[in-house]
């Protein structure tokens, strides 16, 4: 058995999680205790917590708590990856950084990246049932600026730009036939190049700490696979360029993984994988009787 975890993105962060984990959990329940700020957001705050500035250190301190308690528990993976804000969660599990620098980090990442942008300025759409050549095609025709944010899997792949940009390319999408696009409910034009004066304030409080070599092998965003380049670097490009995910889960696939742990709320990272290979196995942690309930099908595994 090889194991990858995956960890999720921002997006599906809801009030009260975690909440049940901390009641069961006495590791859970001192890191929360020790992040406070975190914990009154993630266990009370109804308007805050779909805030990029907030989601962000809470969905990382939550897939960090349960990655850690699947590690205590003998759960080790071979490889990590995460989707965008997962990235820092899959790094920061890996011992990149300790955990107090990784939420430094992600909340100062969460703050420039929900004021990069003027609100209503530009935007992101998920484009539902065309291929990325297609896709691409419908982009050339844009009367503003759009680029794709994220290649997820087959089928699904996010656009970025300007309000014009993306609202022209989602008229040609339709024509070549897309089964739905979505507009994505986020602050802006995120992995775009609008985001690059961002990138490099981020560059700056990466490099206020060293990164460690991380101790899991991590399958990047910018790439989709694994890279020797400096951590910083990667995150600085990762920000304001595409997500290469589906390369990413194709990779991992490549390299032997036959089991998948999706860490965080929802299932979307599971919903890529089934659309790229059903028959891999993959468990979903996002509360407290799931963790338990992959804890006790890994160890039994056959």
């Amino acid at each position: 058995m090889k194991i990858a975890f995956l960890f999720n993105g921002q997006g599906n962060q809801y009030v009260g999680m975690g909440s049940d984990l901390y009641n069961n959990n006495d590791y859970a329940k001192d890191l929360y205790d020790k992040f406070s700020d975190i914990k009154e957001l993630s266990f009370n705050q109804n308007e805050l917590i779909n805030e990029t500035k907030y989601a962000q250190p809470i969905t990382l301190l939550y897939g960090y708590i349960y990655s850690k308690i699947l590690e205590q528990n003998g759960i080790i993976p071979e490889y990590v990856c995460g989707l965008s804000l997962g990235e820092y969660s899959a790094l920061a599990f890996s011992d990149t950084w300790d955990i107090n620098s990784a939420i430094d980090i992600i909340k100062y990442r969460g703050d420039i990246m929900q004021n990069a942008l003027p609100l209503g300025t530009t935007k992101m759409a998920a484009v539902i049932g065309l291929d990325k050549d297609k896709v691409l095609e419908a982009i050339k025709t844009t009367k503003g600026i759009c680029e794709i944010a994220n290649y997820n899997c087959p089928g699904q792949i996010v656009i970025s730009g300007d309000i014009i940009g993306v609202d022209s390319v989602k008229e040609k999408l339709t024509e070549l036939g897309a089964l739905k696009i979505v507009d994505l409910n986020v602050s802006g034009a995120f992995h775009s190049s609008f985001l690059k004066p961002a990138s490099l304030k981020l560059r700056k409080k990466l490099d206020e700490y060293k990164p460690n070599k991380p101790k899991y092998k991590v399958v990047y965003n910018v790439s989709g696979k694994e890279e020797n380049s400096n951590i910083n670097e990667i995150l600085e490009r990762q920000i304001c360029n595409s997500v290469y995910f589906e390369d990413t889960l194709r990779y991992l696939i490549d390299n032997g993984v036959d089991t998948f742990v999706e860490i965080g709320p929802g299932k979307s990272l599971s919903g890529f994988l089934k659309r790229i290979d059903r028959k891999k196995v993959c468990y979903s942690v996002s509360d407290y009787e799931s963790l338990i309930k992959t804890i006790d099908g890994l160890k039994n595994h056959d």
